[in-house]
């Protein structure tokens, strides 16, 4: 079953690059009104998902839509749809001495995979991308959101059918790991493959997969906190990464603070006692906090406190004794995802951006802006961690390759 759905997105991915683009906002408007239309459905299908899933799991705040989330679905996609269209741009353009003609132009991948875990959203973003760039999509959700997705789906499909657009550019596979597995060893019908989630899931998609891969996702973010850094801008910073959203790759996992700063640290972390974060503190800071925040929240740190993706209400603090010895706690540990200095010192904060290693590099800035829709991207795909094709964000320019045109006039070459 999956090679045939495969196969009809293949074909009907030659058919999108001619669609006027007065048609692809059509499409993403429409899609946006089903939203709102339908949202009790969406809601419903989402809520089956929901019941068979454990309150306490991670992944439970990143499965649930709201009318609050649709809302903020629906106002993405008309972003997307007010976006620049990338395709058919002109790259380069260069006359040889010949007479040779070149042209380099943007042309979309052609088919892009998606395997993600329980982000139904994750469905209407990257639909609304690969049809902005003339992508076909095949979405390989988690079991765990199957009901959500599929009922994301079959609104997208019914929006298609009335705007005479085949209903095969976008396709859900089946739940499972045989269809993932498949999806993984399309070569030929499958173009680019993304994975979105946990490390666990990128690292098994790197490994299975012949197509290619764009990685994604894992994002084990650190703060460091300077011995030079402003009070009020490190609390405010620290806060926000933390506990805005904890389910999602651009959450802070990890402080670092410069040991001078220490006495500082009760003061940097209070607001997070009222957000119940358990903080798993090094000796040194354990020390500082002590008596400061709630005993019951906090705890010693252990050698797997460092280098993990919480995805919950905890984090860890390391204690350093040395600017330089911050920048090698966080080389040894990033994710190359999101890594933030807070700092007055304008040279700290260059050597920082420019010996982190990481996808976005942040100076007095919570790590949390990490998203496309924050970089002015409209919405994204994911966060390519990896330094080939795209890092960082990505957007509709992302999902976009390019290619040569040579126009001439009988040029032969001796």
């Amino acid at each position: 079953m999956t090679d045939i759905i495969l196969d009809n997105l293949k074909a009907a991915s030659y058919s999108l690059p001619l669609i006027e683009e007065s048609k692809i906002v059509s499409v993403l408007d429409s899609v946006a009104d089903a939203i709102g239309a339908e949202s009790e459905s969406l809601l419903a299908a989402n809520a089956r998902d929901l019941a068979k899933m454990d309150r306490d799991n991670p992944m439970y705040d990143r499965l649930m839509l709201t009318r609050e989330r649709l809302d903020g679905i629906a106002q993405d996609m008309r972003k997307v749809a007010g976006l620049q269209n990338p395709v058919g741009a002109v790259i380069d353009r260069r006359t040889r001495p010949n007479g040779m003609e070149l042209t380099r132009v943007r042309v979309p991948f052609g088919v892009i995979g998606v395997i993600y875990e329980a982000r139904p959203n994750v469905s209407f973003d990257v639909f609304s991308l690969c049809l902005k760039s003339r992508n076909a999509c095949a979405l390989k959700g988690g079991s765990d959101a199957y009901e959500s997705n599929r009922a994301i789906v079959d609104l997208i499909h019914a929006v298609l059918r009335q705007q005479g657009i085949d209903e095969h550019v976008v396709e859900l596979l089946p739940a499972g790991h045989e269809a993932a597995a498949e999806l993984m060893r399309a070569v030929g019908k499958v173009d680019l493959l993304i994975p979105r989630g946990s490390a666990r899931l990128i690292r098994s998609v790197r490994e299975q997969a012949l197509v290619p891969v764009i990685e994604t996702g894992a994002g084990v973010c650190h703060t460091y906190f300077d011995s030079e850094g402003d009070l009020k801008k490190g609390a405010d910073i620290i806060f926000n990464a933390k506990t805005r959203r904890v389910s999602v790759c651009n959450a802070l996992d990890s402080l670092v603070i410069h040991k001078d700063r220490l006495p500082d640290l009760p003061e940097l972390c209070i607001r997070m006692a009222g957000k119940n974060v358990v903080i798993e503190a090094d000796e040194q800071a354990y020390a500082a906090l002590e008596g400061s925040y709630p005993s019951e929240l906090l705890e010693h740190a252990t050698d797997d406190s460092f280098g993990k993706e919480y995805l919950a209400y905890r984090m860890s603090v390391k204690t350093v004794a040395s600017f330089d010895e911050a920048l090698m706690h966080v080389r040894r540990f990033t994710s190359h995802h999101s890594e933030c200095i807070v700092t007055e010192n304008e040279e700290k904060a260059r050597v920082f951006q420019q010996c982190t290693d990481a996808a976005c590099v942040y100076v007095n800035v919570s790590t949390a802006f990490t998203d496309g829709a924050q970089f002015g991207l409209g919405a994204e795909i994911g966060i390519s961690t990896q330094k080939l094709h795209a890092r960082g964000p990505m957007g509709l320019e992302e999902l976009t390759t390019y290619k040569w045109l040579v126009n001439g006039n009988g040029q032969t070459r001796s």
